[in-house]
């Protein structure tokens, strides 16, 4: 899927007209600040939630994410900023239309759902640095099971 600033998505998601305007803050449908959705496939998206929960020590490291309609891709919530400069080879980050998504109740894709939902955690976006290894060890992880078939 090729977004509007020409880049390429690995997840074919459309966020809905909600999801992409920047609500006022503390209303009800309002759960955080702005973010971007860092899109990966998801096979690869489930090792790293594992990952990342694993590595969880009293506070998650993991954020909500996102499973497209076709459960096909996984969406990670990271902060705002991250779609400039994020570059792993077979995920891609849309900074969702130029404002930013703000972490809505209800899933943000039509059609998709919640793999972790915002209240499951602190209600945080995920960090693209911790994000970054754990997509690297999954991806690590994934060729060494195929290796072996």
């Amino acid at each position: 899927m090729k977004t509007g600033d020409s880049s390429w998505t690995t997840a074919q998601h459309t966020p809905t007209a909600e999801a992409s305007e920047s609500p006022p803050g503390d209303t009800a449908k309002d759960h955080g600040g702005p973010c971007d959705l860092v899109t990966v496939p998801a096979r690869q998206g489930l090792e790293a939630v594992d990952i990342l929960r694993r590595g969880a020590g009293e506070a998650p490291s993991v954020g909500p994410v996102l499973l497209d309609v076709n459960c096909d891709n996984l969406g990670f919530l990271v902060p705002p900023g991250t779609a400039a400069c994020w570059d792993l080879p077979g995920s891609a980050c849309t900074e969702t239309a130029g404002r930013g998504l703000r972490i809505p109740a209800e899933p943000p894709v039509i059609g998709g759902a919640w793999l972790l939902p915002p209240d499951s955690g602190t209600g945080e976006v995920t960090d693209p640095a911790v994000l970054r290894e754990a997509l690297g060890e999954a991806a690590r992880l994934i060729e060494a099971a195929d290796g072996h078939r």
